[in-house]
């Protein structure tokens, strides 16, 4: 009887193409996880990328109102000053297209980080005297608008480099850099300043933030699209924010962010008005500077855990109402250090608050493509309630003062919370929600 083995070798024939498609789809499938890990970064590193920013900023915000009302100058005069400076994050979306079009992100960072500090030192090394006040606004503004060419590219490494589903962390982090960069320069500013001297300040300062800075090297870079012309991709990002605009949810999304509420003007001027609370320096320094700069950054953590379970609008307006109720509380207790104290850090918890939820609600009108110019965009708008609010800030307390301050700020906010559930209600039924932008 003769046996034939081809049975035997077509048996193991498939055998080995099982194996070897399992294989082949097995190890796919892990190179696809590998790569996917590289092209994400860990969301906490955009907390480190954003601290020379708030550093500067903090410098402008709190160590220099005290400086400038301990030489002389009225809070009102200091609110126009500081408000001035923080308008800079006003214009940062006409220049914001630099980072998208020309060189590569990490590249754009450096340039920021390195403009950012430079400017710093020299606002350190301005006299702060009401005879050089002009001089004093200008430096104050040109260090501000230093300091957004940081964040530009940090918009576009949050838009390229974090997961779906960690970009409300990433808005976190994003803002405990923020907030716990503006502890630090204007907390360890301010005591570095009141006990050494201001020069001391910039240099410490400038060398934290040039150290903070180097975790960019930890981020895959992002390439700029260098195939098409820089005219031609204006073209593109132009009708880009076009399209953008005629979405009805990313227009009211617009309009939210120009509306006077969560804000928090009023921290522009604490360190400016410790005199009704009797309050001294280095209480100050802590208070308005680490404290705040603690608080506010686990209020941003906490934020953008919200903002990811609750989702964008319900943690948004849950913030600024607490926001809003912090400074109602603070306007409530009496003129003493303590409550001074408990106020500010309370305020600057619902400021970490607001901040995250902010940046969950920007990330989710802005897309992908062109992200640093449109997150820019939306950053500018959110900064002009700010310059406008510190201006009635420091109108309501020379006229009336701290107390009414912070009731005229609450009061407003809870305003236009009101105004915006309404509006929020018609566009749900109207199912226009969800409808954003690639």
């Amino acid at each position: 009887m003769f046996i034939t083995l081809e049975p035997l070798n077509e048996y193991l024939l498939s055998c080995y193409y099982i194996r070897h498609n399992w294989v082949t789809k097995h190890f796919s499938t892990l190179n696809n996880q590998s790569m996917e890990e590289k092209r994400f970064t860990n969301p906490f590193y955009i907390f480190f990328l954003v601290l020379p920013y708030g550093i500067s900023v903090g410098f402008a915000t709190v160590t220099l109102p005290y400086l400038l009302t301990q030489n002389g100058f009225p809070v009102a005069t200091t609110a126009a000053i500081v408000s001035i400076g923080v308008s800079a994050n006003i214009w940062r979306f006409l220049w914001a297209p630099v980072a998208d079009l020309t060189l590569s992100l990490r590249k754009w960072y450096w340039i920021g980080v390195f403009a950012c500090t430079a400017t710093l030192l020299w606002l350190c090394l301005t006299p702060f005297n009401l005879k050089g006040q002009l001089l004093l606004t200008i430096i104050v503004f040109v260090s501000q608008v230093a300091s957004t060419f940081v964040v530009l590219p940090v918009g576009g490494f949050m838009a390229h480099r974090i997961a779906e589903n960690k970009k409300g962390m990433a808005g976190g982090f994003y803002q405990a850099g923020n907030l716990g960069g503006v502890g630090l320069g204007g907390g360890a500013g301010l005591w570095l300043a009141t006990h050494i001297n201001v020069t001391m300040a910039g240099v410490v300062l400038c060398a934290v933030s040039v150290l903070c800075g180097l975790v960019v090297l930890l981020i895959k870079d992002v390439e700029n699209n260098k195939e098409n012309s820089i005219a031609h991709q204006t073209v593109v990002m132009g009708k880009e924010l076009m399209t953008m605009i005629r979405i009805p949810v990313v227009l009211f999304v617009m309009i939210v962010l120009l509306m006077p509420m969560g804000t928090g003007a009023a921290a522009n001027l604490f360190s400016a008005i410790t005199g009704d609370w009797k309050v001294n320096v280095d209480s100050v320094a802590l208070v308005t500077g680490l404290l705040f700069g603690i608080v506010s950054a686990i209020g941003c953590v906490i934020g953008g855990y919200i903002a990811d379970k609750l989702g964008v609008w319900s943690g948004y307006l849950i913030a600024v109402s607490a926001s809003a109720a912090s400074a109602l509380l603070m306007a409530a207790l009496p003129y003493l250090p303590p409550f001074y104290i408990g106020g500010v850090l309370v305020y600057a918890f619902g400021l970490g608050l607001v901040n995250a939820t902010f940046s969950a609600l920007a990330l989710y009108a802005t897309g992908k493509k062109n992200a640093s110019t449109k997150y820019a965009l939306l950053s500018s708008l959110a900064n002009i309630p700010i310059v406008y609010m510190t201006n009635v800030d420091g109108w309501a307390h020379d006229k009336y003062g701290s107390k009414a301050m912070l009731l005229v700020e609450s009061s407003i906010c809870f305003l236009f919370v009101a105004t915006t559930l309404v509006f929020l209600k018609r566009l749900k039924k109207k199912d226009l929600l969800l409808k954003t932008i690639d």
